[in-house]
C-alpha cells in the first residue's frame, strides 16, 4: 500500500534525534513538498516536482498546509482517577505544593482515589484524555504508574495503560513509577516500602508481561532522597527497566548528576539545576526534559531551557499532564508556553516534541522524524508554517493525523 501526501506548503523534515546545536534550532524545511509512504514507513520526501512514480497510491491533499512528525509526549501521568480542584484553590490561596503534600494531600489524594477505582473505571476516566491528546496531534505517549503505590494497584495502572493502547491508535509506553511518594501505610518507613516494590519476582513479572519499559522516581523532599532514588533505579535497571527520573523540580537534590551516572534515558523537570548539572548532562547521553506546563500551573520557576539549548543539549518538551501539578493535555499548548515562558522558538519546540522526545523514550531510530525508513507518524496542519501554529495559542490546526501510515484523525 502506498500513500502520497502532496500540495504541502512547508514540510519540516526533522532528522532523527537526539538533535542539538544548529539542526535543533533550524531543522531542514522543504517548500512546495510531497511525501510518499509505503506501508507503515516513509519511503521518500522532497520537492513536489521531483515526486517519484507512485502508481496507484492513495493521494492526500495537504491543501497548502504544513506537514510535521507526529508529536511525542515523553512525560505524562495521564492515567489517573478523580480530580483535585480543591488543591488548585488552596494553591491560589498561597499553599505550596510541598505543604499540601505534607498535609496528606497532593499525590496521596490521587493514591486514595486510584485505589478506590476499578481497572475498568480507571480506563473509562483516562481514555477520553488520551483521545483528546490524539486530536491535538500526539501519536505516542509515555504514561507512568505511581498513584497506586502497592503491587496490586501499580499493576492495575499499567494494565489500564495497555488497555488504552489497545483501544486507541496512540502508542502508549508504560513507566513504573512506584517510587512516586511513600504511601500512608509505610509512613516513616520508606526503605521498607522500597523493599516491597523492588521484589525481584515483581520486577520480573513487570518485564515479562511487557507492562513497563522504564522506571522512574520522584527524588524530592517529602518523597525519596538521593540514596533511596539511586537504590530504586539501580534495582530496576538490573531488571531491564531503563531509568528515568523526576529531577531538581522543587529543590536541588543532586538527582541529575546521579541520573547521568546511572545512564538514565532522561532527567525530567530540571527547574533547580545548576551549571554542574548541565556539565553532567553534556558528558552523558541523558536527555533533559523540561515541563513548562507544571511551572505555569503551580506558579513556580521554570527550567533554564535556553541555557540548556545554548549548551548544545538535546532538550525535549512534554506536558507532565497529571491531576495535581498540571492538568494540561495539549502538547501544542505546551509548545506555545515554551515560546513565551522559556524563549524557545516554535521550530525548537517542534524538535523538542518530536526527535528529542523520541530519544527520551529510546525510540529515536523509528519515531519523531521525517526520514526514509522511519514510521510514518505525521501531522497535516491547516496552517502555512510552524510559527503560525505556536502563535495561534490554543487553536488546534491539526487537519489529519497519520499513525504508521494510516489516517487515524481527520478533522478536515
Amino acid at each position: 500500500m502506498k500513500t502520497l501526501i502532496e500540495n504541502i506548503a512547508q514540510l519540516v523534515a526533522v532528522p532523527a534525534g537526539p538533535l542539538a546545536g544548529d539542526v535543533f534550532r533550524r531543522p531542514p524545511v522543504v517548500e512546495n513538498a510531497a511525501l510518499l509512504i509505503e506501508g507503515e514507513r516513509i519511503a521518500w520526501f522532497g520537492v513536489r516536482k521531483d515526486t517519484p512514480p507512485h502508481g496507484d497510491a492513495d493521494v492526500i491533499d495537504a491543501r497548502g498546509g504544513t506537514v510535521v512528525p507526529g508529536l511525542i509526549d515523553c512525560h505524562t501521568h495521564v492515567v489517573y482517577a478523580g480530580s483535585r480542584e480543591n488543591e488548585f484553590e488552596q494553591r491560589i490561596g498561597g499553599a505550596s505544593y510541598i505543604e499540601i503534600l505534607e498535609a496528606g494531600g497532593g499525590i496521596k489524594s490521587s493514591v486514595r482515589m486510584l485505589r478506590a477505582a476499578s481497572e475498568d473505571e480507571l480506563v473509562a476516566q483516562s481514555l477520553p484524555r488520551v483521545r483528546r491528546m490524539l486530536e491535538c496531534g500526539v501519536t505516542t505517549i509515555e504514561a507512568k504508574s505511581g498513584y497506586g503505590l502497592s503491587p496490586e494497584h501499580e499493576f492495575k495502572t499499567l494494565r489500564a495503560i495497555r488497555r488504552i493502547a489497545d483501544e486507541t491508535p496512540v502508542e502508549m509506553i508504560g513507566t513504573y513509577l512506584a517510587a512516586h511518594t511513600i504511601p500512608p501505610e509505610f509512613e516513616g518507613r520508606a526503605d521498607a516500602y522500597l523493599d516491597q516494590m523492588l521484589d525481584k519476582a515483581l520486577l520480573r513479572r513487570l518485564v515479562k508481561e511487557g507492562l513497563a519499559e522504564f522506571a522512574d522516581v520522584f527524588c524530592e523532599r517529602g518523597a525519596f532522597n538521593l540514596e533511596q532514588s539511586r537504590r530504586f533505579l539501580a534495582a530496576c535497571k538490573e531488571a531491564a527497566l531503563r531509568p528515568k527520573i523526576h529531577s531538581e523540580q522543587i529543590t536541588r537534590t543532586g538527582a541529575t548528576a546521579m541520573a547521568c551516572e546511572l545512564g538514565a534515558v532522561s532527567a525530567d523537570h530540571l527547574e533547580c539545576i545548576n551549571d554542574a548539572d548541565i556539565e553532567a548532562l553534556k558528558r552523558s547521553g541523558t536527555i533533559p526534559v523540561v515541563l513548562p506546563g507544571c511551572s505555569f500551573f503551580l506558579g513556580s520557576p521554570v527550567a533554564p531551557a535556553r541555557k540548556l539549548i545554548d549548551a548544545d543539549l538535546p532538550v525535549a518538551l512534554a506536558t507532565d499532564v497529571n491531576p495535581g501539578s498540571c492538568t494540561i493535555e495539549s502538547l501544542p499548548l505546551i509548545m506555545s508556553m515554551a515560546a513565551t515562558m522559556l524563549k524557545m522558538t516554535p521550530m525548537e519546540s517542534l524538535v523538542a516534541c518530536t526527535a528529542n522526545a523520541a530519544a527520551a523514550l529510546n525510540r529515536a531510530d523509528s519515531l519523531g522524524a521525517i526520514a526514509v525508513g522511519h514510521q510514518a507518524d505525521l501531522l497535516i496542519l491547516d496552517v502555512p508554517n510552524v510559527n503560525r501554529w505556536a502563535y495561534n495559542v490554543g487553536v488546534n490546526p491539526v487537519a489529519k493525523v497519520l499513525k504508521a501510515g494510516r489516517v487515524v484523525v481527520d478533522r478536515s
